[in-house]
């Protein structure tokens, strides 16, 4: 799901002078946005020393031997004996993800009947990455059904396809995620982030298994009058954190829609005509169906999800609220903490949000500030 030729990626230059100035560090360490970043490229360097997993892709069977249907094939692979696995890459070359082996598998006699190809998979990106057949259902080589595999709406927000993929994402976030965070707040920002990924992911399904079921239904020839829905491989993995950072990006929007940003380096621009000039990008992409449809798809789920839940920043306070007591943001703390306050550490805190508002505007408090000056004086 890549983002490298997105104009934003390239606005660090403009924004680093301006009045929101990126940081990694809060006032406790590291901020939630330095942890996503730490963890993304964690993964990506991890995965490259962890061993790949080989992917069965085709089989393909001797002359004279023509399983009728998929059922006898499932029940003839069974009974196949698999030779050595021989990896299709020079000699003494290390296995890297997307080679390819093949393998013959023989009968009990030692006849070979049929020729297995597999890819190289990198071994957490098979594990966590996010594809219609692994969220819905699918049948697995063996012949057994699998899918529902939930954990894959939040694992594939931190798997990369490549140094420059991860690069320009972490950029993206490391540039407008400072924003957010200060204005959501720590929990209520891990919230928002991850929900805008997973939000990707069901726009993703959603036109993916709709293209997929309207091609079963009227055929090949129905995707030349559906020109909103993805007909790609239902199997094929989408990966990155630029659903994220998309919801990021519109969110900056809300908060600061007049600052201004260098694109390429360059072209000065209002923070929130960049926004929607790439979720307008985004929806030619899909309608068009130029390269990476599919990730632009990701992109403008993001993107819908960071409009909403900036508006309606109450709504983030459930997905934490199983933690009780250890989540400042729980509807559960904030009823147990209506206790009397300082009032001079009151007027100070006051102060700070009406300085707020001045240089900001009422649309940047987060739904905590907007309580502090509704309460009558004296009451948490």
């Amino acid at each position: 799901m890549g983002i490298a030729d997105r104009g934003y990626m390239k606005a660090g230059a403009g924004a680093g002078r301006s009045s929101f100035a990126p940081t990694l560090r809060s006032g406790r360490g590291l901020s939630v946005t330095a942890w996503l970043i730490i963890i993304c490229a964690g993964v990506f360097v991890i995965d490259d020393f962890l061993p790949v997993r080989w992917e069965p892709e085709t089989v393909a069977w001797a002359i004279g031997v023509n399983p009728g249907n998929a059922a006898e094939e499932v029940a003839l692979l069974k009974k196949l004996k698999p030779g050595p696995m021989q990896v299709l890459a020079p000699a003494g070359r290390r296995v890297q993800p997307g080679m390819r082996s093949v393998r013959i598998l023989t009968d009990d006699a030692g006849r070979p009947v049929a020729r297995e190809t597999s890819r190289a998979v990198p071994f957490l990106n098979s594990l966590l990455h996010f594809s219609t057949s692994s969220a819905l259902v699918e049948r697995a080589p063996d012949g057994s059904l699998r899918g529902f595999e939930f954990w894959r709406f939040l694992g594939f927000q931190f798997l990369h396809g490549g140094i420059w993929h991860l690069a320009f994402n972490m950029i993206g976030l490391w540039v407008f995620g400072p924003i957010v965070e200060r204005t959501l707040g720590s929990k209520r920002y891990l919230a928002f982030y991850l929900l805008c990924g997973i939000c990707g992911a069901l726009m993703y399904l959603l036109l993916n298994a709709a293209g997929s079921q309207v091609v079963t239904l009227f055929g090949p020839q129905s995707a030349q009058w559906m020109p909103f829905l993805l007909f790609n491989d239902p199997q094929t993995p989408l990966v990155g954190a630029s659903a994220g950072v998309f919801g990021i990006l519109m969110a900056g929007a809300y908060i600061v829609p007049h600052e201004r940003v260098a694109v390429y380096g360059v072209l000065p621009m209002r923070l929130d005509t960049l926004a929607y000039a790439l979720v307008g990008i985004a929806l030619l992409s899909i309608i068009l169906r130029w390269q990476n449809a599919g990730g632009e798809a990701a992109h403008l789920g993001g993107a819908i999800a960071g409009f909403y839940f900036i508006r309606h920043p109450r709504h983030l306070h459930g997905f934490f609220d199983f933690l009780g007591r250890a989540d400042p943001t729980s509807r559960s703390r904030q009823q147990r903490t209506a206790t009397a306050v300082d009032p001079a550490a009151e007027r100070v805190e006051v102060d700070r949000i009406l300085d707020k508002v001045k240089q900001q505007g009422i649309q940047s408090l987060t739904t905590a500030e907007q309580a502090t000056l509704r309460r009558p004086r004296g009451t948490r």
